[in-house]
């Protein structure tokens, strides 16, 4: 296929916020177009740990406080922001051991997500093996930061997860 076929192909999954990063097999994503559906704040319901999350980013953010009574208060937040705000409170008490598992964590809730709602899994598993980065230009962990240089790890959980979703299939 030609690069400009790829690139109104992959113009599919999100409106306006497609940037091609060194070649047309990178995708850029943000909350535009169909690739919201890559969004922690999405709400897209899941189950884990035998409770029911709004979203992925309530789930994540609960994690955070386990064994307190604030994991309890994150997850009833009304809305994403909420729960991203309170798991970001650094007056609340986190977990001795976040910053070792807070990848599994997120890992664990976006396979959860895209395992639970066939019509998202179908959009990732579209993206074949296409380079996905998360277009935070404040976030240099999870996104890619705002001079590219981010560890883009959201990017790189959304591609495992897809690899393990097609060797499910």
């Amino acid at each position: 296929a030609s690069s400009a076929a790829l690139v109104l192909n992959s113009a599919l999954y999100c409106f306006r916020c497609i940037v091609f990063c060194l070649s047309v097999f990178a995708l850029t994503y943000c909350a535009a177009g169909l690739s919201y559906c890559f969004v922690q704040f999405m709400g897209y319901i899941i189950m884990l740990d035998e409770l029911y999350w709004a979203t992925s980013e309530h789930y994540f953010q609960a994690q955070k406080f386990v064994g307190t009574p604030y994991l309890e208060k994150v997850r009833q937040t009304k809305t994403p922001k909420d729960a991203a705000t309170m798991g970001r409170d650094r007056s609340l008490p986190l977990r001795s051991d976040w910053e070792q598992v807070k990848d599994d964590v997120m890992r664990k809730a976006v396979l959860q997500k895209f395992r639970t709602h066939a019509d998202i899994r179908e959009i990732l598993l579209a993206t074949v093996e296409k380079v996905l980065v998360e277009n935070s230009p404040i976030d240099y962990y999870w996104g890619c930061g705002k001079d590219g240089s981010g560890k883009n790890k959201l990017g790189q959980i959304l591609m495992e997860v897809r690899e393990i979703l097609r060797n499910e299939n």
